[in-house]
């Protein structure tokens, strides 16, 4: 039995719903906390960042790896530093391929619990492997090995998220929106704070309560079997969390799907039947807007799919409020999906 389920026969809310409500305020916090130790970060980074063969690995299990799917194109593009994603799992499984022992190394660890093998593998991989290696250590639990490790090595910068983002509930909500703020927060203080998040903050709390109960489904009471969410750069981080959100909280009984929009045209669109739910999420960059909106436009006039949907933060001048606004707007989706199907 799923935890909506669960949690429905005993009329109670989920742990699910309760971390997805929480998060507006749980931003705010984190990021205060990030601007009163800015004087702190900035000693241990700024050394760091000077270095220009330094390469900032992101990485985390799971959906704590997809933040730095949906983040790393920005902070790149923002920085001109040379971030990349790479999931723990992998850099356990494959280190040589992702760490030269030469190459001066800040590894970015997410991590809800900090407790999970690979995430502490794969920093005491690093610390193996590289000569001069670094890390900053995000994480939701005071009591995760991970943090307590970077509590006591002069190598590692340990950042505690609030307590209650340490999501009790099985599909992660509060601590991947609230860790990816924060990591945000960290490496582009210029554009994200306290005061310019009050925004995105303010109308994500908006989307929620527009959510009511979360007994309904957002885009109709549709028989969905199939739903695809497709992004393009970070969005399609955006868009496999949305995907994993579906599958986690609906016990698997609803087949989730992501890609990026000129990706599906090649092969992956087969999935697309009578029974689909397809989400495009639209990004603000105009230039791949233009194929965004071109492969919206082909889905509706194939007909195939039982419904399409287009999001999009078309007020929003600034790509990091658009992934982040998409990627709540699908926490929260997903999670009213799950009371269709999970029962």
């Amino acid at each position: 039995m799923s935890e909506t389920s669960a949690a429905t026969d005993r009329g109670h809310t989920t742990w699910t719903e309760r971390e997805i409500r929480q998060q507006p305020v749980s931003w705010i916090r984190s990021l205060q906390q990030i601007d009163r130790t800015r004087d702190e970060i900035a000693a241990f980074l700024d050394p760091l960042l000077a270095n220009d063969k330094l390469k900032i690995i992101l990485t985390g299990a799971g959906t704590s790896a997809f933040i730095g799917d949906i983040i790393a194109p920005w902070l790149s593009r923002h920085t001109g530093k040379p971030f990349v994603a790479v999931p723990t799992t992998d850099l356990v499984t494959n280190p040589l391929d992702y760490l030269s022992p030469e190459q001066p190394t800040l590894l970015v660890s997410f991590a809800r619990s900090g407790n999970s093998p690979e995430s502490v593998a794969a920093v005491e991989l690093a610390n193996q492997l590289v000569k001069s290696c670094h890390h900053i250590t995000i994480t939701c639990n005071e009591g995760g090995s991970l943090y307590r490790s970077a509590l006591e090595d002069n190598r590692s910068l340990p950042l505690l998220m609030p307590a209650e983002t340490h999501d009790r509930g099985f599909a992660m909500t509060s601590s991947i929106t609230t860790m990816m703020a924060s990591c945000l927060a960290v490496f582009a203080p210029d554009a994200i704070n306290t005061q310019s998040f009050q925004d995105v903050a303010h109308r994500c709390a908006q989307i929620i309560h527009s959510q009511g109960d979360f007994s309904q489904i957002p885009f109709g009471d549709f028989p969905y079997e199939r739903v695809v969410y497709l992004g393009s750069g970070g969005l399609q981080g955006v868009a496999r969390e949305a995907s994993l959100k579906v599958l986690e909280l609906t016990a698997g009984k609803l087949a989730a799907f992501y890609d990026t929009p000129t990706g599906f045209r090649h092969g992956p669109k087969s999935l697309v039947n009578s029974k689909t739910l397809a989400v495009v999420l639209v990004s603000s960059d105009p230039y791949t807007r233009q194929y965004d909106l071109d492969l919206l436009a082909e889905l509706r006039r194939d007909s195939l799919a039982m419904q399409t949907i287009a999001i999009s933060s078309s007020t929003s001048p600034s790509s990091y409020q658009a992934r982040i606004s998409c990627c709540l707007r699908q926490i929260a989706r997903s999670s009213t999906l799950s009371r269709r199907f999970a029962s």
